[in-house]
């Protein structure tokens, strides 16, 4: 009924506009016979309703996909953003009256002045507006709420972090938020979300496994922790490159970056967004082990050089015991005798405790004992 109705309206409209066409084309002709001006106005009149009418279903066509992606597109801009782009339109529109009033007077291109020049300085104050927001928003920093809260960004206001997706794809991060020390929205990009997508969807078995468990890390944290995730869904599609995109976000949102990739922690630290790297966690939350410090582990294998055992702590900490190789498959007391520290984590090096064994025979006595001048060493 609603189309119907559009399509009645836009005949009457295009009806309207060929009454006016024939008015003026009527004031033009003077040879022809007065009673032919009537019947022919009449007729351009229907003709042009007719041909809105025709026309009206691809127009309400057009008019609703133009509606449609402009709506997007708006949906896609934070509040800030549209505040400040309507107030430069606001100011472009004010300039674009004031410069063309003077040349509307003008004959043939007078009128058309004044709409060129709105639709262009309209358009260059929503687009300077949208661009530079956070220097209008900082003009109002007399008001708290207005200039000094909201220049912070998004994602400062409400302690928001942004996760990529190999931070997804690991699984500690819902164990993290689980203990309370991650706090404030989780924002998962869509194209974070495509990504894992493309992971899932893949033909190699382990690759998709790992988006598999992704998608249901994510759906844990929505579904049991209580926090609030919310989709991102800009694209930057003038980035080809995921990390690129996330450095642009979080710069955008004034939110950090929550990541154990290595690559894009320095990229991100370079451009000045702040990441945070559950890797260095997990390092930091490791027990300080000082050297003279006693433990007991079980030597598992060899160590790189010769007579060093390798163990392990619960935590994953690889220990090196000097001299421990004989000891591989028992658990033994050692002490500390330095701490490494590396990019990969840390390394501990130790000795066994007490003093070394040595082989005893005959009630203390050596089992080899230097020959003397005239004696044999029997052989049993």
């Amino acid at each position: 009924m609603f189309y119907r109705l559009l399509r009645v309206g836009i005949s009457l409209v295009t009806g309207a506009v060929g009454f006016s066409v024939g008015q003026a084309v009527m004031s033009l002709w003077t040879t022809g016979p007065p009673g032919a001006k009537g019947p022919l106005l009449s007729l351009v009149t229907v003709l042009f309703a007719l041909a809105g009418y025709a026309l009206a279903g691809r127009l309400v066509d057009w008019g609703m996909q133009f509606l449609r992606w402009l709506e997007a597109r708006l949906q896609r801009l934070s509040a800030q953003e549209l505040v400040s782009g309507a107030l430069g339109l606001v100011i472009g529109l004010i300039i674009a009256n004031l410069i063309g009033a003077p040349f509307a007077k003008l004959p043939f291109v007078g009128p058309y002045i004044p709409m060129v020049g709105s639709i262009f300085l309209g358009y260059l104050g929503w687009s300077l507006g949208t661009k530079r927001r956070e220097e209008i928003w900082s003009l109002f920093s007399f008001f708290p709420r207005l200039g000094k809260d909201r220049s912070k960004g998004e994602g400062a206001r409400s302690g928001a972090k942004i996760l990529d997706t190999s931070v997804i794809i690991d699984g500690r991060i819902a164990d993290i938020i689980q203990t309370g020390f991650l706090e404030g929205t989780m924002i998962i990009p869509g194209f974070v979300l495509e990504e894992l997508r493309h992971i899932a969807d893949s033909s190699d078995v382990l690759k998709r496994n790992r988006g598999r468990r992704g998608l249901d890390v994510l759906n844990k944290i929505r579904k049991e922790l209580g926090v609030t995730v919310k989709i991102h869904e800009e694209k930057f599609d003038d980035v080809a490159e995921v990390d690129s995109k996330l450095v642009r976000l979080a710069q955008k949102l004034k939110a950090p970056i929550v990541t154990n990739d290595y690559n894009l922690n320095k990229v991100a630290e370079l451009q000045g967004v702040r990441v945070l790297n559950i890797n260095e966690l997990a390092n930091a939350v490791k027990p300080i082990v000082l050297p003279g410090e006693e433990m007991t582990i079980q030597v598992i294998k060899d160590g790189k050089e010769a007579g060093q055992g390798v163990g392990y702590l619960d935590d994953g900490t690889m220990i090196v015991v000097e001299n421990g190789r004989r000891y591989i498959g028992q658990s033994i007391a050692v002490l500390v005798t330095s701490v490494l520290q590396t990019s990969a984590g840390r390394m501990i090096f130790a000795r066994p405790k007490g003093p070394e064994k040595k082989n005893h025979s005959h009630q203390g006595q050596p089992a080899h004992q230097p020959l003397q001048r005239g004696e044999y060493q029997c052989l049993s």
